[in-house]
């Protein structure tokens, strides 16, 4: 028996209305959930962001700059003397640097030449002209300090152990300048044991020679304004170092950056010196 034509059309419409009901529910369901799923989606982006910015601003938080006494605690001893390095030590500073220079006979002292010329009275007076002997009977006279000039074995004895980072200025002067100057301090900071040692220098060359005797010791270079040309020396001279020393008149944030994109620590150098992580 055939079904009547209203019934047929009328059960049609029934489907198509529930059709067309599911698919609007189905929709609206879509919606809610991803209604739903916005904020925290968008709340995951933010603090991402946020994150990103406080590793930015605040990362160095995680890896503090080194604080370095130059010469030891110049304020209260005589620079480069061992009561100096002792009072620094004291003060528990990160690190310490060291002035190199080199005695006519071939000994390293911890001594710069302008200290030098304060100790003697002669503001023409170079540690390259003095043999081992002269230098250590030279008396230093500080407020109540009284002390010798210590040799570099002497100020490594005292502090290696007892800081972060030693590091050593390495001063080029006459009679022999750079000639033989990187294998003598190597061979002093081998003998010293001295594992957390950095050595730096003003002359490009000398540190070239350290770097062709050794690739197990840090070693840096100085970014200054030339004294002769009266311009920045190039930033970006040197590919071996992984550290750099930027006067502080010189550096900026833009500076740092660069830097640290071609992974070279940053180090500034004064009377308080500091590493900018």
């Amino acid at each position: 028996m055939k079904q009547p034509v209203g019934r047929r059309r009328s059960h049609g419409t029934s489907l198509f209305r529930f059709s067309s009901f599911y698919t609007r529910l189905r929709f609206i369901l879509i919606l809610l959930a991803f209604v739903a799923l916005l904020p925290p989606v968008f709340f995951h982006f933010k603090l991402r962001r946020l994150h990103q910015t406080k590793l930015r601003k605040c990362g160095w938080l995680n890896n503090p700059p080194l604080v370095c006494a130059h010469g030891g605690d110049s304020t209260n001893a005589f620079p480069n003397t061992m009561s100096a390095y002792s009072i620094a030590l004291h003060s528990q500073v990160d690190c310490i640097e060291i002035d190199v220079s080199r005695s006519s006979d071939g000994v390293l002292f911890a001594l710069h030449d302008r200290d030098l010329q304060r100790i003697s009275g002669n503001s023409t007076s170079q540690v390259g002209h003095f043999r081992s002997n002269e230098l250590k009977e030279l008396d230093v006279y500080h407020q109540s300090d009284n002390s010798k000039i210590p040799t570099i074995e002497d100020a490594l004895k005292l502090i290696s152990a007892s800081v972060r980072q030693a590091i050593l200025d390495a001063k080029v002067g006459p009679p022999s300048y750079e000639k033989g100057l990187a294998n003598d301090i190597l061979s002093t900071v081998e003998k010293m044991q001295c594992k957390n040692c950095l050595i730096w220098a003003k002359s490009d060359s000398l540190v070239r020679d350290i770097i062709k005797l050794s690739s197990d010791i840090a070693v840096g270079y100085v970014v200054m304004v030339d004294p002769h040309t009266g311009a920045r020396t190039n930033l970006l001279r040197m590919k071996g170092p992984k550290v750099a020393g930027v006067y502080h008149q010189l550096i900026d944030e833009r500076m740092v950056k660069i830097l640290h994109g071609r992974e070279k620590k940053v180090y500034m150098p004064g009377q308080l010196m500091m590493s900018i992580p």
